[in-house]
């Protein structure tokens, strides 16, 4: 009978067994789920039994939207490429939402290696200086929450990759602006935002420059998905376009100060065209896991507090 002593399975920290009593008193909040502050992979201790504790290295905060039902059940949302993307990155996923107290907040950011803000609804334009004028499916609480763990991230100097809507709210965390719908600011747009035909929505994005996006693009350009209606008006100062569309909107940022850790957005969503387009999506994400990996200390994960 496998009584855990001897399954290991890849990327995954073995740590000594501990007792049943010394392991509950480290985190007693989490004590049928957590141990040492990473999840674990099976129950860390039953029935007085010892096991040892699998610990995962290291863990991106992933932000999320929450959605009710036609019945008003609430849930929590994230499309399934988000976690492919993250399984390239080599990372386990730490989902936050709006529904998360400031404590969970918290203990999830003190555990996290790096960010990835999602894709979702608009910005609120109050956050630039703006009143309403085409935003729509605005968001506070999120917005909210997302500018508060961006700003922690800078401070905790972890990687961030910003998708999408995420690239939009690094914008404007960081003093910039956004269009708020493209077709009617943007004068002579492309169609950006071909959300029901998104497979078909697709536009080539020139890159410049010498840091991440030229590396992983050898031809100068890609060709990416577009489903957005808004997008960067007033690029930040701190930031530095890397990536544009036909039309000369700004696709793709990199955060650039001295000191800082990696921090990239894109406007379009990696995460559904992984293996597309001489595989510059899954580059994206495996250099996001490589920067992750090269900020942390080779011997330690970081601990749930």
């Amino acid at each position: 009978m496998d009584d855990g002593s001897s399954w290991n399975p890849a990327g995954l920290r073995v740590w000594p067994a501990c007792s049943r009593a010394a392991c509950h008193s480290l985190i007693p909040e989490r004590r049928s789920l957590f141990c040492r502050g990473a999840i674990s992979t099976r129950p860390c201790c039953s029935s007085g039994s010892l096991r040892r504790i699998l610990v995962a290295e290291l863990f991106a905060a992933i932000t999320a939207s929450v959605h009710k039902t036609e019945v008003g059940i609430e849930h929590v949302g994230l499309e399934a490429g988000y976690f492919l993307g993250l399984r390239v990155s080599g990372l386990l996923p730490l989902i936050i939402s709006p529904l998360d107290d400031d404590a969970t907040r918290d203990r999830m950011m003190a555990a996290a290696s790096a960010l990835v803000l999602s894709g979702g609804e608009d910005v609120d334009p109050s956050l630039y200086g703006e009143e309403m004028n085409g935003s729509r499916g605005i968001n506070r609480d999120r917005d909210a929450m997302e500018q508060d763990l961006l700003v922690r991230a800078l401070d905790q100097e972890i990687p961030v990759l910003a998708i999408c809507r995420g690239m939009q709210m690094l914008n404007v965390t960081l003093g910039g602006t956004l269009y708020q719908d493209l077709a009617t600011d943007f004068g002579d747009s492309i169609d950006h935002h071909r959300w029901r035909e998104f497979d078909a929505s697709i536009h080539t994005v020139r890159v410049e420059g010498e840091e991440l996006l030229e590396n992983i693009c050898d031809t100068g350009q890609t060709e990416q998905n577009s489903a957005h209606h808004q997008g960067v008006k007033h690029l930040a100062s701190d930031l530095t376009p890397v990536g544009w569309a036909p039309d000369g909107l700004i696709e793709a940022v990199e955060y650039r100060r001295p000191g800082t850790a990696w921090t990239t957005g894109v406007q379009w969503h990696p995460e559904r065209r992984i293996d597309r387009d001489c595989g510059v999506n899954r580059r994206l994400f495996e250099l996001f896991g490589d920067a992750v990996r090269g900020m942390d200390s080779p011997d330690g994960a970081r601990l749930l507090r």
